[in-house]
C-alpha cells in the first residue's frame, strides 16, 4: 500500500504539472528542490519529506490535502500512530510538533513498554481491536517503565504481523549506546529529543508514505 500510493503522489505531481504547463526544471527552481530529487518523486522513487510535500504544492498552487486527495483518488483514509512515552512534557513537545506538520492523524499515546505491547497486538484492554491493523507508525522512547522499550522494539520486529511497523527510537542523545542495537533490530530511524518540526520532518523520508496524511486546516491530532 504505502508503494502504491508513493506511485500514486508521484503520478498525482507529474498530472498537476502537466495541467500547469511547467517543466520538471521549473517545478523544481519554484519549489527550491534539486530537479533530479523531483524526478525521483514523480517516478515514485523516493519517499518525500513533510517539508518538501508542502513545497511542492505551493509550487503547483494546489493545497497539500488535495494533492494527496488526487493521489488518492478523492479518498485519504486517517491511519493512526502510536507515541510511547512516559515523561508528559515530552508528550506534549511531541504533539505540537504534530500539530505545526498540520498532521491530523488520530495518536494513541502509551505510556509505558506493557501498555504499548497490548496495544500493537491487540490483547489485555485491547483484545476488542484485534481485526483491527496495528499503527503503522510508532514513536518510541527507550527509557519506559515495566518494559523497556528495546525490547517493545525486538517484539515487534520479531513477529511477521507488525515487523514491517515503522518505529522511530526517541533518545535523549545521539551517544546513546542502544541507538546502535535499535538499528540493528530494525528501527527506522531515531529522533533526539525534545521533538520538533525540523528534526520530526527530517526523518520522514525514511518511513512508510502511507501514515503521512495532513491536514491544510491545522486540525489538532487526536489523542486517546
Amino acid at each position: 500500500m504505502a508503494v502504491q500510493l508513493k506511485i500514486l503522489l508521484g503520478n498525482a505531481i507529474k498530472a498537476t504539472r502537466f495541467a500547469l504547463g511547467i517543466s520538471q526544471e521549473e517545478l523544481a527552481a519554484r519549489a527550491g528542490l534539486h530537479r533530479t530529487y523531483v524526478s525521483d518523486l514523480e517516478r515514485g522513487a523516493r519517499n518525500p519529506s513533510i517539508v518538501s510535500i508542502e513545497k511542492l504544492a505551493q509550487a503547483l498552487r494546489i493545497s497539500v490535502s488535495a494533492l494527496f486527495e488526487q493521489a488518492g483518488n478523492g479518498r485519504n483514509p486517517l491511519v493512526e500512530i502510536l507515541l510511547v512515552e512516559d515523561d508528559p512534557r515530552d508528550v506534549e513537545l511531541t504533539v505540537r510538533a504534530f500539530e505545526k506538520a498540520r498532521l491530523k492523524n488520530p495518536i494513541h499515546i502509551a505510556h509505558d513498554g506493557a501498555h504499548a505491547l497490548e496495544l500493537i497486538f491487540a490483547t489485555g484492554r485491547y483484545s476488542h481491536r484485534a481485526k483491527h491493523s496495528p499503527p503503522p507508525v510508532v514513536l518510541l522512547d527507550l527509557n519506559l517503565p515495566k518494559v523497556s522499550g528495546i525490547e517493545v522494539l525486538r517484539q515487534i520486529k520479531a513477529n511477521r504481523k507488525t515487523r514491517d511497523i515503522a518505529v522511530v527510537v526517541l533518545t535523549a542523545s545521539t551517544r546513546d549506546r542502544d541507538i546502535a542495537e535499535c538499528m540493528r533490530l530494525g528501527a527506522a530511524n531515531y529522533i533526539v529529543k525534545p521533538v520538533g518540526f525540523i528534526n520530526f520532518s527530517a526523518v520522514t523520508p525514511d518511513l512508510s508514505l502511507g501514515w503521512m496524511l495532513v491536514s491544510q486546516n491545522g486540525h489538532k491530532p487526536t489523542t486517546r
